[in-house]
């Protein structure tokens, strides 16, 4: 599998929004190449792309499709993709191997909902964008009024501010091209010129976006878009390793077709190909044009083909040095139920429906044994009857499907740890994951942390393996989890009796064991939309918005008509545009865009309906198995941590957290330390001393007086060291201080211990300092220029001897006099936590004299 290309081939797509008219350009640069013979129209179902039955009948195409033309020295494989919504998926799957796009945009419709999101999944995938502007004719026939300059400002106001006429005259062409680049600008403003070379380049990059202007059915502007592609159209390096990308799985009498595209080296008939450790042979290598083939000996890179003999393949899978791509970005939002006629056994239907699943790995076509149903996710009206027309055509099967339901998804707002256990006779394997939960539209992502001293690198894999490989689900109503990160903390695996199905079990009961213990959220798939309506039905559209649980920003002015962005739930928006059509006489026009998941509207109303048991649910247990006297038995979810064999992750993360907090107190003691030892010396300890023999004579001995207790309170400290008091010091510091002597005066009260507030005034111009009580407690206000510190060392000289004393601060130079003083010191914060303790004790003692005469502090007081 090596070499190079004889000749350049390059890759490139035709998306549009439905009826823009992308089919008939097809036909139009394939009759324009030499390719076809005649140009074909979708009214007759004639045409060389649309092949399938369903799509000559509908007029609209369903499946993505390949034909192949030359342009000068270039080979050009076109592929054709649905452009109705519901087809999506099918779109997106292509955009993985396209070298170029060309984004088809209606002349009289201008930029749609749907070309925003073609745009975007552009985007996302770095794609080089070319834009043809279709069924000009009809355009200009409705507006004389220079049609083009409106739809060019629309594409550079809605798509990119890069969007370039290259209809234009080529002098205007050069100068918006030179715009794009501070360099080319500098050589255009010199008088320099703009090459093709250049143009390519920007174009390449993404920083330009050429636009032509034309009718495919009419051939007008395609020679001018075919010289487009031949001249600013950089075909790609490849490596002489084999690579490919499959986009695509099929069926033609009953061969299975993989759909590749060669990314490096030579791809041979009879070569061997590896995936996920399993190897096959290539058997028939076709290229396609419409429904018509030719086989090849071989292929180089860059070309687009359809091989046999595949059967392990699947979308968007990576071949040779390529790895898999990255998951789908448009996923269907609505779940519906499969009925089947009399006498049709759903067990036998459902494995050949895994067959329409590969084609289309979005359907989800999945059994629910709870209620025994087969149950498939669509994007729309449109995918149901083509799903139902094909069953009946592959299967002979004529079935149902329901109206269906939202497609909901389940993630958690709290983080647990998921422990799983697998242990019957002769098996072993121990689990536990760490869920946490991530921000909307995260995903799932896995991870470990796991040393290989503890657990072998192979077992991780495999558990890593076994979280991608299932769609799990939540406890609330069966949906699929999204948004958190799963990682693995622990893993314990039997050097004789582990297996490798050991820890499937394992691994998927950790994950439900988990999910039973969190704080499940039910999220439900939100459209954004963008709603216009005559001025005179603004108000019934934000009342219709507001309905609909929606939310919607300002009001805009657009075109003589009122517009309302914003967002709201799928399941109330279902509909909608045919009322707006009615209320506003068809002037109105709503257009709707997938925006995620966020939180469900109606969590209970759902829950209710969906009658989901988890722990009825067998085929996604929560219990694990544990093994005793020669005999494993199961441990329901909640009772697993008292049998699991390997420490909580949790509970470890907690006890370092002690740890730390610990050590941090100790150092701070100390650097006390440090600082006592350079002013007094090094402080000597005696560890052994003989005990010095004390005889007292209780008839002489005299009781001391009891020791009055005192707390010495530095005010300004505790104001910003509490964050209540710092709130409101942002405001009025006068109101801080009155609520801080309040407090403490509760505080006196209550508990009986002298407090003396101390507030610093050494920056307060010509400050006298002041002395006085408030109720119980004493306030000092200190002198200009006299530190708060000083005075309150000062203080525990004089009365820190005959009295027990506490000093409440923060600052380390208070706390160093309080240490040479031999008294007491407390944080601000542990003073904090003492006097919420009392605030509680206060509040406690209320509540129990509830219903006796009414009670004052002082009853309270007197009563402690």
């Amino acid at each position: 599998m090596s070499g190079q290309p004889k000749k350049k081939h390059i890759c490139v797509g035709l998306l549009a929004h439905v009826d823009a008219g992308k089919t008939t350009l097809a036909e139009a640069l394939l009759y324009s190449a030499g390719s076809s013979r005649s140009i074909g129209r979708v009214d007759k179902g004639d045409t060389v792309m649309d092949t399938h039955r369903l799509e000559r009948e509908r007029g609209i195409t369903i499946f993505a499709s390949q034909a192949e033309m030359t342009v000068g020295d270039l080979d050009i494989t076109l592929l054709d993709t649905p452009g109705h919504v519901d087809f999506s998926s099918e779109t997106e799957r292509t955009l993985q191997v396209l070298d170029y796009a060309v984004l088809v945009i209606s002349g009289i419709d201008g930029v749609q909902a749907h070309t925003r999101t073609l745009w975007r999944l552009l985007e996302g995938c770095g794609v080089p964008v070319i834009i043809f502007v279709s069924k000009m004719d009809l355009a200009e026939e409705r507006d004389s009024d220079n049609p083009q300059s409106k739809l060019m400002a629309e594409l550079q106001k809605e798509l990119n501010a890069g969007c370039i006429n290259f209809s234009a005259d080529r002098a205007e062409r050069d100068e918006a091209l030179a715009m794009c680049s501070e360099p080319l600008l500098e050589r255009f403003l010199e008088g320099g010129e703009i090459t093709d070379s250049d143009a390519a380049a920007l174009i390449l990059s993404r920083r330009a976006f050429p636009c032509f202007f034309g009718s495919g059915l009419k051939l007008k502007g395609i020679d001018e878009l075919m010289e487009g592609l031949q001249r600013f159209i950089i075909p790609p390096e490849y490596p002489q390793t084999f690579g490919g990308r499959v986009f695509k799985i099929s069926r033609d009498k009953n061969e299975r077709l993989t759909h590749i595209k060669v990314s490096g080296g030579v791809l041979k008939v009879k070569d061997t190909v590896t995936i996920d450790g399993v190897s096959e042979k290539i058997n028939q290598i076709r290229i396609y044009s419409g429904a018509k083939y030719v086989t090849v000996d071989e292929l180089p890179a860059g070309s687009v083909c359809a091989v046999t003999g595949l059967t392990h393949t699947a979308g968007g899978m990576g071949l040779g040095y390529e790895s898999h791509g990255e998951k789908p970005v448009l996923e269907p939002v609505m779940n519906y139920r499969i009925t089947l006629p009399e006498g049709c056994d759903a067990r036998t239907l459902l494995p050949k429906l895994r067959t329409l699943e590969e084609e289309d790995p979005q359907l989800h076509i999945t059994w629910k044994e709870f209620l025994q149903e087969i149950h498939v996710s669509l994007m729309g009206e449109v995918q149901t009857e083509i799903l139902k027309s094909l069953i009946s055509e592959k299967f002979g099967v004529d079935v149902g499907i329901d109206q269906g339901r939202v497609l909901y998804k389940e993630t958690i707002e709290n983080t647990v740890e998921g422990v799983g256990h697998y242990e019957p006779l002769r098996h072993y394997a121990e689990v536990h994951l760490l869920m946490e939960p991530l921000p909307r539209g995260s995903g799932l992502v896995f991870d470990t942390m796991v040393s290989e001293d503890d657990l072998d690198r192979n077992w991780q894999r495999l558990v890593l393996m076994h979280l991608n490989e299932k769609q799990h689900i939540g406890v609330l109503t069966g949906s699929p989890i999204t948004d958190m990160r799963i990682t693995l903390t622990a893993g314990r695996a039997h050097l004789k009796h582990t297996e490798g199905g050991d820890f499937r079990q394992a691994t998927y009961r950790a994950v439900r064991q988990g999910l039973m213990q969190a704080q499940s959220v039910l999220l439900e798939p939100y459209y954004a939309f963008r709603l216009e309506v005559p001025f005179e039905q603004l108000g019934r559209a934000m009342n219709d918005i507001r309905l609909r649980k929606g939310s919607v920003g300002q009001p805009e002015e657009s075109g003589g008509m009122s517009v309302l962005t914003g967002r709201a739930p799928v399941v109330l928006m279902n509909g909608y545009a045919a009322e707006v059509a009615a209320y506003t006489g068809g002037r109105g026009r709503l257009a709707l865009e997938p925006a995620g998941y966020d939180v469900c509207h109606n969590t209970e109303r759902v829950i209710l309906d969906t009658i989901y048991q988890p722990e009825a649910d067998m085929d996604n247990s929560p219990d694990s198995v544990f093994c005793a006297h020669g005999g494993g038995f199961v441990v329901k979810w909640d009772k697993v941590p008292e049998y699991m064999h390997l420490e909580s992750c949790l509970k470890k993360k907690a006890a370092q957290s002690e740890v730390i907090s610990h050590r941090r107190i100790s150092i701070d003691d100390r650097e006390l330390e440090a600082i006592m030892e350079r002013e007094f010396g090094p402080v000597k300890y005696n560890l052994y001393r003989r005990p010095e023999r004390v005889e007292m004579s209780m008839e002489h001995t005299e009781l001391p007086p009891p020791r009055r207790q005192y707390v010495i309170v530095d005010g300004y400290n505790v104001i910003f060291a509490w964050d209540e008091l710092k709130q409101i010091a942002q405001h009025s510091l006068e109101s801080a201080r009155d609520r801080l002597m309040n407090m403490l005066c509760s505080y006196s009260a209550y508990t009986g211990i002298n407090v003396i507030l101390v507030f610093d005034a050494y920056r307060v111009p010509a400050g006298q300092g002041e002395r006085f009580d408030f109720h119980n407690i004493h306030i000092v206000y200190t002198k200009e220029r006299e530190l708060g510190d000083v005075y309150i060392e000062k203080l525990v000289a004089e009365i820190g001897k005959n009295e027990y004393v506490r000093v409440v601060t923060s600052d380390r130079m208070i706390q160093l006099t309080a240490i040479r003083s031999g008294v007491l010191r407390v944080s601000s914060a542990e003073f904090e936590r003492e006097m919420d303790s009392v605030h509680r004790r206060i509040a406690q003692t209320l509540d129990n004299m509830e219903g006796a005469p009414a009670a004052t502090l002082g009853d309270v007081i007197k009563k402690v």
